[in-house]
């Protein structure tokens, strides 16, 4: 019982408080509004399908973004960040501006679940499909754009595990296409941190050309048992040979979640993961699913077996000051590199 309580009370710590916000929703930030909350347009898509044909029936939901512009009166390069299955947490609103801020980067942190009704995904992931975090990801890029203080060709996505998803999601040039954004706005940089989707279903098969030649940089946990560095490590490496710049940090010692102000150490048995023998992955050309070892095409009862067989529960989160702060330090630095900022 004593365990359990732990758990709860630790992974409440890991979602912040949600904050007032206006009630109007902004559509874009032409007049140059200052640091602030603001909810601005997206929809919810079921699918990556549904979300690359486009909001066909005009649905829209208002998302919480947080604003944080850097001193100065110059355009300023930005960063995206998104958050993961605990939804948006502290360091999202405190730690991580600070960094970027601190270097002269603007961040505009989402909130995906605050207005839909969602606390967590971390033990059903079907509270919320992932393609909805990708429209809001994108319409968060179209907003960030349209801000005087912000340079548009150089704008930057992090995520963290479920958000590290839709971080490397962003970078396959068939969604980024499919959203249509005005003059060729594309992500410039990508962050990945202890990210999910490496193994299992949301895997998409790694060929020349999916991915953007966009730089990436790929944050993970040695320890990691929730989403293990091993798979993020493989496939990493395989967009890096597709033809994409890729850099990858290993922090030793470190679990999930380490960017978390709670260095609780604690083991959450609800949490789904997948495994790192999964072989599911879908081509982004035909929706199909293949066995990544075999290439087989996987249907029916073939691919409800592998489905099953890819899933367990059961992980381990900790807070890390010291693994995040060379994260932070990592991240600031590549964004730099990549912005050619002095």
């Amino acid at each position: 019982m004593r365990r359990v309580l732990a758990f709860l009370v630790a992974l409440a710590a890991l979602i912040a408080p949600a904050p007032a916000w206006p009630q109007d929703t902004v559509a874009d930030f032409s007049a140059g509004p200052p640091s602030g909350t603001y909810r601005f347009p997206s929809w919810t898509p079921k699918t990556l399908g549904e979300l690359m044909k486009g909001n066909e029936g005009g649905e829209t939901v208002s998302v919480p973004g947080h604003l944080f512009l850097p001193q100065g009166a110059d355009k300023a390069p930005a960063v995206v960040l998104m958050h993961g299955s605990g939804g948006i947490y502290r360091a999202m609103l405190d730690f991580w501006p600070r960094q970027f801020n601190a270097a002269g980067i603007a961040v505009l942190s989402v909130d995906s679940f605050g207005a839909r009704g969602v606390k967590s995904t971390a033990e059903d992931q079907s509270l919320l499909p992932f393609a909805a975090d990708s429209a809001d990801a994108f319409a968060a890029l179209r907003l960030l754009a349209t801000h005087p203080r912000i340079d548009p060709k150089r704008i930057a996505i992090m995520g963290f595990s479920r958000g590290g998803i839709t971080t490397w999601r962003a970078a396959v040039e068939r969604i980024a296409r499919s959203q249509k954004l005005p003059d060729g706005l594309r992500f410039a940089a990508f962050i990945p941190v202890y990210s999910g989707g490496c193994t299992g279903g949301l895997r998409l098969a790694v060929k020349p050309g999916v991915f953007s030649t966009a730089p990436m940089l790929w944050i993970h946990g040695e320890s990691d048992d929730y989403t293990t560095i091993a798979g993020c490590r493989e496939y990493a490496d395989r967009i890096a040979k597709a033809g994409t710049p890729v850099e990858f940090l290993a922090l030793e010692g470190t679990y999930h979640k380490f960017d978390a102000e709670d260095q609780v150490h604690f083991y959450g048995r609800g949490l789904v993961k997948a495994l790192d023998n999964c072989p599911l992955e879908m081509d982004i050309n035909d929706f199909a699913y293949y066995d990544r070892f075999t290439g087989q095409r996987l249907q029916g009862e073939a691919f409800q077996a592998a489905a099953k067989a890819c899933v367990s529960r059961g992980a381990t989160l900790e807070g890390n000051p010291r693994s995040r702060d060379k994260a932070a330090k990592a991240a600031v630095e590549f964004l730099r590199k990549t912005f050619s900022m002095q």
